[in-house]
């Protein structure tokens, strides 16, 4: 059984600024899906194969193409301060 006490630990754990009426509302929402999931429990599932997808995929990998060639001028044309086709940055390591 959730309490109310539950709910405002978990909001505070949480960093959740609730008013009273919320932590009632969340205890009486969260008692409810607490249920149904004890109701699902009583499933038998022992024959039900594990699965990671709801649905089936195939590899959505494609090919690795270049599209544009980047145009180095126009890339470096507003760097505060370049060398040769590179930004240099400030030092930032001794």
């Amino acid at each position: 059984m959730l309490t109310y006490e539950d709910v405002a630990q978990i909001a505070l754990l949480a960093r959740l600024r609730l008013l009273p009426e919320e932590v009632n509302q969340l205890t009486a929402e969260l008692q409810s899906i607490l249920q149904h999931m004890e109701k699902l429990q009583e499933l038998d599932t022992s024959e039900v194969e594990p699965f990671t997808q709801a649905v089936e995929t195939s590899n959505a990998f494609r090919e690795d193409v270049v599209t544009t060639i980047p145009n180095l001028d126009g890339i470096l044309a507003n760097a505060p301060a370049k060398a040769k086709t590179f930004f240099k940055v400030p030092r930032i390591i001794e």
